[in-house]
């Protein structure tokens, strides 16, 4: 005799994609059919396991009235105060032991119940369709008391028919969702783990002779400014676009005259698919994408992806985004002037790619596939080169196809991402080539390039992408004649990423080399009550990746970083180069002209505008240049610098921006500013146990500064450390050295100041030292020499190494420290932003004034940030600070030290002082946190450096 005691839940661990649902079909936002959303509150019951409870909740007449609420789209783990579980971050390690397609019995179900009345103008007649948008990672769905099936595939549609199953009132829809399943294998991307119905839930009216699937071509003929459009539909029906005057029946082609889309310019006609029993509305933009003369052209030109990979991500709700969420992101691309999104690592919310083709970007749609942790066994057992799982990823490609196949933003379909190799994938590309020829293959996994139409890299060096532009990368023989894209560069971890503007000079530089996309678009950190925004390891879970999750050029509350300024400075599609007496304008564009833009031109006075005129640039084409006068003769600067601005701006309001935003700009000095005063001629005298120099006061016996003017100073003595960034400390895998681990091995963080002596001579006062780490034999001479006019003070710092320096060093200058209670703003003259040796193009050279709070970054793992390049003078806490040459400048509330200690931003507590540095040099940033670190002439070197800075009383 034998008995079971355990529930049925095989499919949880079955590799096919489930049972019962709908074949894909192309997706749309709204028709004249009636639907109805049941996103909202639903019933909710967690069980640790997948057959912890039986499937009676499903049955009507159930009683969950004692049961918990979640809202629908959402994830359970983010709601609930922790009542539900909590997230999950890891890079790539499958938080689960790895023995596909098995999963651990520990697995978090959620049942979800939703009862609802169907509207009193539901119609009698017709069928119905249950549509899930997504759900991870495994759904079994039941309608009063019937299943209807099961299903995977999370960020993918699955619809069921219902309305046999529907009446008017007190419909019960009950969904069982496994946070682990065998889908789970094939989602292995670096975000966190999220279980739940995360997307909507829409029960839809199928009128007879409703629409079934449907397919635009919308083709686009540069050569005779042509486009031809064919609607294959499943139903029978007719095509209309009034503005074309086009009225046809589904499946015949007509050729008329048109305006083609492209991400500059994304015309869509308005237009209608119109079967016996549904009107569809089509908003369809003509263009065609080739691969030919070895490059990706869209509507006869070649085209550079000035790109990012994005995640779907909000603080407080994870993957479930809504509208307003979505067109922010895409208003924040277009206004940095992106052209292009790679929806790593899936296919986004739908209406995502309605707003990229409405306001213009090219698209990577990338299919919901990563198999990444195999790797930590060598790629043994990966599903894509396992037959069994074939139907699986099969399934994944064609729901993704057939949902967003009539976006004309999309010109890329990508097999998924970091998923090894093997047959799986070619049946992929084979599928999606047969499918739709209009459009090209990507996937970066495939370097021999046999089931792809573009070679794709993530992370290749500039070196390496230099050689490549040349072609002689070497690779088979088709390799060598396809284009390439970088599908992953510019590692956007906190402070950073640097050297983009490199990459950008080579990117123009070669033909074969069309762009890439930086890595990644939002830092996904949660809020957090006692945090701020959570990352890895703050859930407690087993195995994380910390704050790797957080590598975006944008902030969880979408608040730009310093490095979306920089990138949108890099790749502005307007280049504007000084000459004598005229400026160079050259359009960068691929297909717009610059009848859009309107330019102005201002002279500055030590950083102040005298006024702005405007230039008369013509309309340049693609690719033109002209040469454009200045309006005006620059002004006597009296011994003050003298520079230009030209800003190219909208000429009127565009659906993503309103008239006068800045889309590139370009400065020039035309005089520089008179040398920094000598400040000689007072002498030190003793007074007591003190020193007085002009303006200043000392410590007699270690020649300290304590005072200017009445303003109280601690310091300034040499600095070194900065808290390191994650791109100073790298990936644990990288194999090139990590400095920001070697500046630790060294010391840098703990450097001690001998004092070797105080001199005070007839017109100077000198302060001779030695700083060095403990245990090393490395040092640094430093000799600070002051002199004073009477009301100035003139610091002169002489560094000279010690020893064999094996590594650069973080930062060379001096850290002084102010009151707190007297230093509360800052006004200055140099870069407005944050800007580093590598990461300061957007670095734009006027005067400024923040408040100190102002000149934090907050980068969610607190780090090295804020300071400000190319400063010509500082005002704050009461004193004017000059340099000679231009410095680095940054004020804090806490010292280099505390920054370094903190992991989340609300363990910085202001203190009493505000300490300021002043560096003659700072080390350049890269991206080796995943990418390269910086290149070697952004090292800075331990060498011998003299530099200078004069301080007195702001006036």
């Amino acid at each position: 005799m034998s008995f079971r005691t355990t529930r049925t839940v095989d499919y949880v661990e079955d590799v096919a994609p489930g049972a019962g649902a709908l074949a894909p079909r192309a997706w749309y936002a709204a028709s004249d059919a009636k639907s109805l959303s049941l996103n909202g509150d639903w019933r909710f019951r967690l069980s640790a396991t997948a057959d912890a409870e039986d499937d009676s909740f499903a049955a009507e007449g159930y009683d969950a009235g004692d049961w918990a609420e979640v809202t629908v789209p959402g994830h359970w783990v983010l709601q609930g105060d922790g009542a539900f579980g909590a997230p999950i971050y890891t890079n790539h390690l499958y938080p689960f032991p790895v023995d596909p397609p098995h999963v651990p019995t520990e697995n978090p179900t959620g049942d979800h119940l939703r009862v609802f009345d169907l509207p009193d103008d539901w119609p009698a007649l017709g069928d119905a369709v249950l549509r899930f948008d997504g759900v991870e990672s495994c759904a079994r769905i039941w309608l009063n008391g019937t299943e209807l099936g099961e299903f995977k595939g999370s960020r993918l549609p699955h619809e069921f028919t219902v309305g046999a199953l529907l009446k008017p009132a007190g419909n019960v829809l009950a969904v069982r969702v496994h946070q682990w399943s065998a889908g789970s294998y094939l989602e292995d991307q670096d975000q966190w783990w999220l279980p739940g119905i995360f997307r909507d839930v829409t029960l839809l009216h199928r009128p007879v002779g409703a629409a079934g699937d449907f397919f635009v071509h919308a083709s686009y003929d540069h050569t005779t400014g042509e486009g031809t459009l064919r609607v294959d539909s499943d139903v029978d029906g007719r095509v209309s676009v009034p503005a074309l005057d086009i009225d046809v029946a589904t499946g015949e082609p007509v050729t008329v005259t048109v305006e083609p889309w492209s991400a500059e310019t994304p015309k869509l006609y308005d237009g209608e698919l119109v079967t016996a029993g549904e009107r569809v509305p089509l908003r369809i933009g003509f263009r065609t994408v080739v691969l030919a003369d070895g490059l990706i052209k869209v509507n006869g030109r070649a085209i550079l992806f000035r790109g990012v990979n994005r995640h779907e991500w909000h603080p407080e709700r994870g993957r479930a985004l809504d509208l307003r969420t979505m067109r922010e992101d895409v208003l924040l691309m277009k206004r940095h002037n992106l052209n292009a999104v790679r929806t790593s690592h899936y296919p986004p919310h739908p209406a995502f790619l309605d707003l990229c083709d409405e306001y213009g970007l090219w698209v990577i749609d990338e299919c919901d596939l990563e198999t990444h942790g195999f790797t930590e066994q060598r790629w043994r057992d990966n599903p894509v080169d396992d037959d069994r799982w074939t139907p699986a990823l099969l399934d994944r490609a064609a729901r993704m196809v057939e949902r967003d196949k009539n976006h004309p933003s999309i010109v890329f379909w990508s097999l998924g991402n970091e998923a090894g190799t093997g047959r799986g994938l070619t049946a992929m590309a084979e599928w999606i080539h047969g499918r739709d020829t209009s459009r090209l293959v990507h996937y970066e996994g495939d370097w021999n390039c046999r089931d792809t139409d573009v070679y794709s890299r993530m992370y290749a060096s500039h070196a390496e992408v230099e050689r490549i532009g040349q072609h002689l990368d070497g690779g088979t023989g088709k390799r060598r004649e396809l284009p390439f894209i970088q599908c992953e560069y510019g590692h956007a971890m906190g402070n950073g990423p640097g050297g983009i503007a490199d990459y950008q000079q080579i990117f123009e530089r070669h033909d074969r080399l069309q762009g890439g996309f930086i890595w990644e678009w939002i830092d996904h950190g949660v809020r957090h009550p006692e945090l701020g925004f959570a990352y890895g390891g703050d859930f407690g879970e087993e195995l994380h990746d910390g704050n790797f999750v957080c590598d975006g050029l944008v902030f969880p509350d979408r608040r730009p970083s310093p490095g979306l300024v920089e990138y949108k400075k890099v790749i502005e599609p307007v280049r504007i180069e000084g000459a004598d007496g005229a400026v160079r304008v050259t359009n960068a564009y691929d297909f717009a002209d610059l009848s859009h833009l309107e330019f102005q031109f201002a002279y500055q006075v030590d950083g102040e505008s005298t006024g702005a005129h405007t230039l008369a640039v013509p309309p340049l084409a693609p690719g033109e240049s002209a040469e454009v006068k200045l309006p005006a003769a620059a002004p006597d600067g009296d011994g003050a610098e003298v520079g230009w601005t030209v800003r190219a701006l909208l000429a009127a309001d565009s659906p993503w921006a309103g008239r006068g935003h800045e889309v590139a700009w370009a400065q020039r000095t035309v005089a520089p500013r008179a040398p920094l005063a000598t400040a000689t001629g007072a002498g030190p005298t003793a007074d007591g146990d003190l020193i007085l120099l002009g303006p200043g006061t000392f410590d007699a016996a270690t020649g300290a500064l304590l005072s200017v003017g009445g303003v109280d100073v601690t310091g300034p003595r040499l600095d070194v450390w900065r808290a390191p960034t994650d791109n100073d400390d790298g990936a644990s895998w990288q194999d090139d050295a990590r400095w920001g681990v070697l500046w630790r091995q060294l010391g840098l963080h703990r450097m001690r100041h001998r004092l070797d002596g105080v001199e005070a001579e007839a017109g100077s006062l000198t302060v001779r030292t030695r700083v060095a780490p403990a245990a090393r034999d490395v040092a640094l001479r430093t000799v600070y020499r002051w002199t004073s006019d009477g009301e100035r003070l003139r610091l002169t710092v002489s560094v000279t190494p010690e020893g064999d320096w094996k590594v650069p060093l973080p930062r060379l200058g001096v850290r002084l420290g102010l009151p707190a209670a007297v230093t509360g703003s800052a006004t200055w003259f140099g870069s407005g932003g944050e800007a580093y040796p590598d990461t300061k193009s957007a670095a734009k050279l006027l005067r400024w004034d923040a408040s100190i709070e102002e000149l934090q970054t907050p980068y969610v793992r607190p780090q090295e940030n804020g300071a400000r390049s190319d400063v010509r003078w500082a005002e704050l806490g009461g004193l004017r600070i000059e340099g000679e040459p231009e410095f680095w400048f940054s004020a804090r509330p806490w010292t280099s030290e505390q920054l370094d200690a903190a992991r989340h931003l609300t363990d910085l507590v202001p203190g009493d002082t505000v300490w300021v540095n002043l560096d003659h040099g700072q080390h350049g940033i890269g991206s080796q946190s995943c990418g390269p670190g910086p290149l070697p002439q952004y090292f800075l070197k331990a060498e011998p450096a003299e530099f200078s800075f004069v301080l007195a009383p702001a006036r």
